[in-house]
């Protein structure tokens, strides 16, 4: 397979041989080949190095390159790469990994993608990446998080020795590679081409800039959005490329291109953007636009933005003239009302109106139902985002209560559900503790790890059911935070988390003892029994904390359905709550 190195020259072609022909790799049988299945960040990146988008790379940074982009942001041979491309595995694999001998990357079907051959295996300095790639350890950044908490502890580095593309079965039209793309560039006879990076729908603002930055620098337009992993939150990107598409009706189409690129983003900010102008040069770009806080991931711990507006920008243009790229650099564009168009952030006058819709704004008027400005955006751009993200009254959600056992988690989850079946006309998936271990997790124990194992399952099933506009109702103890976090962050992606802390004191879930637990615990005929001999961690800020000691049920239903109302879940008409 071909790989283009960024600056027009070419690598060594990787061997097409065939993995489980006679004539192609030697099998080392079930036993003795090593195997490790890609997390979806590395299925992005096995994606682009195969490929060559991240030319001049051959395959995994090696212990040397590694320390050198740490520490200067290149190869160990000079070459200008400020992002670390490694393959993060556990210790307990790394420990079966011998140098000099060939590993299989497979994917979550068990395809093999690629091959490399090992020459490192090592343990990172992750706080020192941390610093050198995001500027900072604040756990708040994405990529921070992803590094510190996510990814593997050992680091595996070699060269690819065979690779081949995965397959996708979605959008496949829009799917170029570097070579297929610069091919359709020759065929064009496009020599001049500014590519526009983007995780984001685009609307008007997003078009006048990238048409104003064609029109006035005399090239071609590539859209270039990124189909891989982006910020978590981000709207999915199935519904932005179906926007990208009805977008492309306002370009001129002899010289506008729309292309997919499978991109894990690390948000890096300056860093991520001179390594997006390498790949977009690997992919025939001549240009690149670099806007306001390029790649930024949002606020930090501290409420502040991790980088300077525009210092993507300057580092870009710092080094231009070796990226081999030209950097186009825009102010944010914004709408005057008085002249009825949009324009450079620089050129507002004193005497004109600017009208905005910010991100959470925008957000807030998808959630309320309320109408967005056809200045703001395209008609069918909205409406398709409509479409996948409704209003709140619309989405699904989970409603996760958590507590002691004796607490009264079973009683008011029951208890909910049987309202909410009164009040709406939704369906609604009863997860109790109790019949999920007998259910789904018959084989498990009540070791730590079986009880994070069995909650995830649960918030998985719950996840589904959110998914689909459903109403999940969990009600398991769940006596782990961190565990807890992890379903709140996948459920939200796709509806609401609501979770419910029963924070009934222990004596008085003791005093209940419905089941004779606790009195068995006490005696020690029961091992590792949440509140007695296995911690429960309360949670920090739940969206509902109710005591049981002295409430009845009804009164905490309707503390309940409150909640859900004052979060836009139920809607209140005529004295009457529904669900539109």
């Amino acid at each position: 397979m071909e790989l283009i190195a960024p600056y027009g020259g070419r690598l060594n072609d990787i061997s097409h041989t065939s993995l489980r022909s006679p004539q192609g790799w030697r099998d080392y049988g079930d036993t003795q080949t090593l195997r490790w299945y890609l997390t979806p960040r590395q299925m992005c990146d096995i994606e682009l190095l195969v490929s060559g988008a991240f030319s001049p790379l051959e395959g995994y940074a090696t212990a040397k390159d590694y320390h050198e982009i740490i520490h200067n942001h290149r190869l160990a041979d000079g070459t200008l790469w400020p992002m670390p491309i490694t393959l993060d595995v556990s210790e307990e694999f790394a420990d079966k990994l011998e140098l000099n001998k060939p590993l299989h990357l497979l994917d979550s079907e068990g395809t093999t993608l690629a091959v490399m051959h090992i020459q490192d295996i090592w343990q990172p300095d992750k706080q020192a990446e941390a610093i050198s790639i995001y500027g900072t350890e604040d756990r708040a950044h994405p990529g921070v998080n992803y590094l510190l908490e996510v990814s593997g502890p050992v680091y595996v580095g070699g060269n690819l020795i065979w690779g081949t593309l995965p397959v996708h079965y979605d959008f496949q039209h829009l799917r170029k590679s570097p070579t297929k793309l610069r091919n359709i560039f020759t065929q064009l006879n496009w020599h001049k081409i500014v590519a526009f990076q983007t995780r984001n729908p685009m609307h008007r603002a997003h078009q006048e800039l990238t048409h104003r930055a064609a029109k006035d620098h005399g090239v071609n337009l590539l859209i270039h959005p990124v189909v891989g992993m982006t910020k978590p939150g981000d709207i999915d990107y199935y519904t932005r490329v179906k926007c990208y598409e009805l977008l492309m009706k306002y370009y001129p189409a002899k010289n506008t291109a729309l292309s997919l690129l499978p991109l894990a983003m690390r948000m890096a900010g300056p860093i991520e953007a001179v390594w997006h102008a390498i790949i977009r040069r690997n992919y025939g770009c001549s240009h690149i636009i670099i806007g306001r806080d390029h790649a930024g991931p949002g606020l930090s711990s501290k409420g502040e933005n991790f980088y300077l507006p525009y210092a993507a920008q300057e580092l870009v243009k710092k080094h231009e003239t070796e990226l081999g790229i030209t950097m186009l650099p825009f102010q944010e564009m914004v709408y005057i009302e008085n002249r009825k168009h949009y324009y450079p952030i620089n050129e507002v006058q004193p005497e004109d109106k600017v009208l905005n819709v910010s991100g959470t704004e925008f957000r807030h008027r998808l959630q309320s139902d309320t109408e967005i400005p056809e200045w703001f955006s395209y008609p069918e751009v909205i409406s398709t985002i409509r479409k996948t993200y409704p209003p709140k009254n619309q989405q699904g959600f989970t409603l996760f209560f958590t507590g002691l056992s004796g607490s009264g988690k079973s009683t008011l989850a029951k208890a909910t559900m049987a309202k909410l079946m009164e009040l709406t006309n939704r369906s609604i998936t009863f997860l109790d503790g109790d019949e999920v271990r007998k259910l789904l997790s018959s084989e498990l124990g009540f070791s730590p790890e079986h009880r994070n194992l069995n909650i995830l399952r649960i918030g998985f099933v719950a996840c589904e059911v959110t998914k689909h506009r459903g109403i999940a109702i969990c009600a398991p103890i769940a006596p782990y935070a961190d565990i807890r976090l992890k379903i709140r962050e996948k459920i939200k992606q796709v509806g609401g988390f609501i979770e419910i802390h029963i924070a009934t004191p222990l004596d008085i879930c003791e005093q209940r003892d419905p089941k004779g637990l606790y009195k068995r615990a006490r005696l020690g005929l029961i091992k590792d029994f949440t509140g007695i001999s296995a911690p429960y961690e309360p949670p920090h800020e739940p969206e509902l904390k109710i005591d049981t000691t002295s409430m009845v049920v009804e009164e905490c239903i309707q503390q309940i359905i409150n909640k859900l109302e004052s979060l836009g879940y139920l809607t209140t008409e005529n004295n009457i709550i529904t669900w539109k």
